[in-house]
Parts: C-alpha cells; sequence; structure tokens
C-alpha cells in the first residue's frame, strides 16, 4: 500500500482531486469510480468488477465443448494419484 497527497481542487461549486496517471492505469478507472465511506476514511475503487462477464464466456465454452481440461490423468503426479481427493 501506498499513500499519495494531492490538493483537493475548485471544480465549479464542487470540489475534487487530481488522481495521477499511473494509480489510474493500475485500478483500470476510466470515467466512473465508486465511492465509500468507512469510518475516518474516503475509499475510491474502479466500478470495473473482477471476472466480469465469465460467467457466460464459460457457458459458451461448454456449448461449443471447448470446456476441456487442459491437465490429463497421464499428467498427474504422485500426489494427484494416491493424496488429492475430489
Amino acid at each position: 500500500m501506498s499513500t499519495v497527497k494531492t490538493k483537493v481542487v475548485r471544480i465549479g461549486n464542487s470540489r475534487g482531486i487530481r488522481i495521477p496517471k499511473v494509480i489510474l492505469e493500475q485500478y483500470h478507472i476510466n470515467d466512473e469510480v465508486e465511492l465509500e465511506t468507512k469510518e475516518d476514511c474516503l475509499i475510491i475503487k474502479s466500478p470495473h468488477a473482477a471476472r466480469k462477464g465469465w460467467d457466460s464466456t464459460f457457458k459458451k465454452m461448454h456449448e461449443s465443448k471447448d470446456d476441456v481440461l487442459v491437465v490429463s490423468d497421464d499428467m498427474a503426479n504422485e500426489f494427484d494419484k494416491d493424496e488429492w481427493e475430489w
């Protein structure tokens, strides 16, 4: 975790902050953010949902029978054969 100081600037009747480009890129922030308050903190989060769209992609893969295991049983090691339980 790192700390960056930035100035609060006037934007019309409101106030805003400038977020450095490197931080915007790191957290995939484009045109919109989510603001959350927690105790004495203001949390700015990207609305980008991790794994968004994976469900539909997996469903399409299943329908096209493209959801096969990458590792076959003949590639299993001793742990896989003797100790692993599903």
